[in-house]
């Protein structure tokens, strides 16, 4: 049996976007790779709008924690590394060891999103299914 690949997903709070993200690499391709993410500078807690749009889509990410990048560095062999922020981008290191393809998209924070409850919630939701698109068309593409 062949051992799947690890990807390590990367923003800066891993509060929302890196958590949808782990999420849904884990519902649609856990047979295939093992999701992790983290952040340059964890929050305290996992957004509960994040929660509550990846429970809509059936995905418990209640049990998740935002965590330090720091826990993956040199212990964690990472395949595939996706930076979902601009900070996170600029911060990260730029090798991890035995990564074999580094690719960075470029996602609006939906918690730092201006208008009303429902608004928010959209955004959210944007975001989530925007995530999605770009999950399953990488999965596509990588082998």
């Amino acid at each position: 049996m062949e051992k799947k690949g690890n990807v390590l997903i990367l923003c800066t709070g891993n509060s929302c976007r890196s958590q949808m993200a782990e999420g849904l690499l884990r519902d649609l391709a856990g047979d295939r790779f093992d999701g992790y993410s983290g952040g340059t500078d964890p929050a305290e807690r996992v957004h509960p709008l994040a929660i509550q749009v990846m429970a809509e889509r059936g995905i418990d990410i209640s049990g998740n924690e935002a965590t330090d990048v720091k826990k993956y560095l040199g212990r964690l062999a990472v395949r595939h590394l996706i930076i979902v922020c601009q900070g996170a981008n600029q911060s990260c290191p730029r090798t991890f060891p035995g990564v074999l393809n580094r690719l960075f998209w470029p996602l609006d924070d939906p918690a730092r999103f201006a208008g009303s409850e429902a608004d928010t919630l959209n955004k959210f939701r944007e975001l989530r299914d925007d995530i999605e698109a770009r999950i399953s068309q990488w999965l596509e593409e990588t082998p």
